[in-house]
């Protein structure tokens, strides 16, 4: 496919989902996806609500956790009908769901949203093992679409941007944040244990969405500002 034409479907594609209400669309080349043909990603970021963030203390609330669960099926739909503009452009897609854990693989999904998202120069990843987008910081939502879709990435791959912060490693209530700096080729396991955050999430929040959410490290990111 010609360049103009690969910007061509780039550009009508990021109109189309911004207009859905998304706050920021990124592409990248991927070249790890477990999807044959289908190496390209694009992904979606969906800015949360400071004032529900905000309300976050020693616990999350009832209030984030609905708002959790609306934004990932916000990105979901979008995810959907980004994929069939593509197919009617002649191109496969696959939607990796914003929160969905595969079978043998706890607390991973299909394809890293992150490093999708990463890769894009959307952003780039924090100690506390979250996404930390260039401009809404930790408080957003991502999806990912792999595609056989010609991309071209616009932007340059952040480095980490955490310079020596612990302030979720202070704040977060389970320790699992171990505290040491995202880099290149780094394991999460390395940085932030998922099997922690969960128990404990389980154990103490289970009165709040049976214990799926927290958001205090989130909360707490001074990249948020």
């Amino acid at each position: 496919m010609a360049n103009n034409d690969v910007l061509s479907i780039q550009k009508e594609l990021k109109e189309l989902l911004l207009s859905k209400g998304v706050s920021d669309v990124g592409f990248s080349y991927l070249g790890n996806a477990d999807s044959g043909e289908l190496q390209n990603g694009i992904s979606v970021v969906v800015k949360l609500s400071d004032a529900i963030i905000d309300e976050i203390d020693d616990e999350p609330t009832p209030t984030y956790f609905n708002h959790y669960r609306t934004v990932n099926a916000f990105i979901d739909r979008c995810l959907l009908e980004a994929g069939l503009f593509l197919e009617s452009k002649g191109y496969k897609y696959i939607t990796v769901a914003a929160s969905q854990s595969m079978p043998g693989t706890p607390y991973n999904g299909r394809y890293s949203h992150k490093e999708a998202a990463r890769k894009a120069g959307l952003g780039t990843i924090g100690k506390n093992s979250l996404f930390l987008h260039k401009k809404y910081g930790a408080r957003v939502r991502l999806g990912t679409i792999l595609t056989d879709c010609p991309v071209e990435r616009d932007c340059e791959i952040p480095e980490s941007i955490c310079n020596g912060c612990n302030l979720c490693v202070k704040a977060c209530p389970s320790g699992a944040i171990l505290g040491g700096d995202w880099y290149e080729g780094a394991k999460r396991e390395e940085i932030f244990s998922a099997a922690v955050c969960s128990d404990y999430m389980k154990k103490k929040f289970h009165h709040i969405g049976r214990g799926v959410v927290c958001g205090i490290c989130m909360r707490v990111c001074p990249q948020n500002k």
